[in-house]
């Protein structure tokens, strides 16, 4: 079967496994597993999660970029969003710092995980991974301002004590966040469009040989396919959502199995945040390594540092919003050493976007950021 094929028709696994995973989730929901039930929910969320990145894939490719990195992106956050809103209400003494963990853990895995396994993945296909850095370079300041605004400033703050907003402070902070997301969303899709698309390489002396023994791009078939059909395109919207609902709720059903076991090895309880991060942005990861293997860095990119710039411009706003009714203290500022690692990020990821290339060595420096951040959190 061609690739045109299987991008233009659904696989009767990518059809059912959403929906298996989604009655996974009804039946497990609020209830204690037992260690075989958490397996099984643990294998349909994996299912979820590849059949979430092959109807992104579909739909990416009927919308064309940047739209297509946006839709998944745009999808994970949402529900993501949801899920952190969900958990605050249900309240609890550690409530308090859920969103600042959950966000920041999103920063630091997109800016870094996707970011580097991406250049990784696209330097060894071509030797240097090549993008648009005026593109990659806005949307890199977007999160560090917004990571500023929202995560940093409330360590200094006096007008309340402890790492916290005032009321009008948060307010302020909301709208500046929506404002940057909304402004960051119309440059990338309408006015400077052409700084968010992949750039087209040449191939390099060593670059990966395709199956046809030609080096070059592997994209091929991908690049040259019949986009999907309307119809199809809309079923994979569907099923997209429906995944990705499955994926975040069975990351939930089976957060209790991950906080005993993570209290049974004396781990610091915000592992249990840095777990379920994790679980929910492994769409968007399969989905960026994916298209940088086909030489498509840019695609990764945009799926990074979206994701990034969604997490924060769509969880401060609602937070704010669920604050209203929601009681107990809101907790944002990070702690030094969280400081220091998101100033590292972002110095090292201007170095990388800034010459519009980038080779292993930029692609391990960001894992390597990532492996510190996890360790970190596991021995503070």
């Amino acid at each position: 079967m061609s690739t045109a094929t299987r991008r233009s028709s659904l696989t009767d696994w990518t059809l059912l496994v959403p929906l298996v995973a989604l009655v996974a989730l009804v039946l497990s929901w609020g209830r204690d597993l037992a260690p075989l039930a958490v397996a099984l929910v643990a294998v349909c969320l994996a299912g979820a999660v590849l059949a979430a990145v092959h109807h992104a894939e579909v739909v990416a490719h009927r919308v064309g970029e940047p739209f297509g990195s946006l839709v998944l992106a745009v999808a994970v956050t949402v529900i993501e969003v949801a899920l952190i809103v969900t958990l605050m209400a249900d309240g609890g003494p550690k409530a308090s710092s859920l969103a600042r963990d959950t966000v920041f853990a999103a920063v630091m895995i997109t800016c870094n995980g996707i970011v580097g396994l991406s250049l990784l993945v696209g330097a060894l296909h071509n030797r240097v991974a090549e993008f648009n850095a005026e593109g990659s370079g806005a949307a890199l300041a977007t999160v560090a301002t917004l990571a500023t605004l929202s995560l940093v400033l409330p360590t200094f703050t006096t007008s309340k004590p402890g790492p916290e907003f005032s009321t009008a402070q948060l307010a302020f902070a909301a709208v500046a966040s929506l404002a940057l997301y909304g402004l960051f969303i119309a440059v990338q899709t309408v006015r400077h469009r052409d700084y968010f698309l992949p750039v087209e390489t040449e191939p390099r002396p060593g670059a990966h040989e395709g199956r046809d023994g030609q080096k070059g791009d592997t994209a091929g078939d991908d690049d040259h396919a019949a986009p999907p059909t309307a119809r199809a395109a809309l079923i994979s919207l569907g099923l997209l959502m429906v995944a990705l609902v499955a994926v975040v709720g069975d990351a939930k059903a089976v957060s209790p199995a991950i906080e005993k076991g993570v209290a049974d090895a004396g781990l610091p309880n915000a592992v249990v945040g840095v777990i379920i991060a994790l679980l929910v942005l492994l769409p968007e990861t399969l989905a960026a390594v994916r298209a940088a293997r086909r030489g498509r860095v840019q695609t990764s990119l945009n799926l990074g540092y979206g994701s990034a710039i969604a997490s924060i411009g769509l969880t401060i706003p609602a937070i704010a919003l669920a604050s209203i009714w929601l009681s107990g203290p809101l907790v944002l500022g990070l702690g030094p050493v969280h400081m220091v690692l998101l100033a590292l990020t972002v110095v090292v990821s201007a170095l990388t976007i800034a010459p519009g290339r980038a080779t292993l060595l930029q692609g391990g420096v960001h894992v390597v950021l990532l492996a510190a951040y996890l360790f970190l959190a596991v021995s503070p």
